[in-house]
């Protein structure tokens, strides 16, 4: 497998996707058309997913999300956990900016609906 980058733009978060484990999404994701946009990443996670590296640490670190980016957050978060079938391991770590309760709530849904425990990491 190869890495995959998508470099960011005013609308579109920046994503690494690091066959050793590493998988990094940062900005903002406010896209016009979220299946085009996030199609090769979740391709890339579903082959990901079948021979996964032993622990797999997602970072997900945005300024702002709409409601379609959230439902394809939730449905690649939850694509991850299955590692577990293969007896690896995941981390969640969501970062968030001192005082943006919205990002933190966000999060806290996703850990709730997601019932996975993910690491709050306030930055200032």
């Amino acid at each position: 497998m190869e890495e995959l980058r998508i470099s960011p733009t005013k609308n579109t978060p920046e994503i690494i996707l690091n066959p050793e484990g590493i998988i990094r999404i940062k900005g903002r994701s406010i896209h016009e058309n979220v299946t085009d946009f996030f199609e090769p990443i979740e391709d890339w996670i579903s082959e990901y997913i079948t021979v996964p590296a032993e622990i797999t640490s997602v970072d997900m670190n945005l300024e702002y999300f709409n409601s379609a980016s959230a439902k394809v957050f939730i449905h690649i978060l939850q694509k991850i956990t299955y590692v577990t079938l293969k007896h690896k391991k995941f981390i969640f770590n969501w970062y968030y900016e001192d005082g943006d309760e919205d990002i933190l709530e966000r999060g806290e849904y996703f850990a709730s609906i997601l019932d996975v425990k993910i690491n709050f990491i306030k930055i200032n």
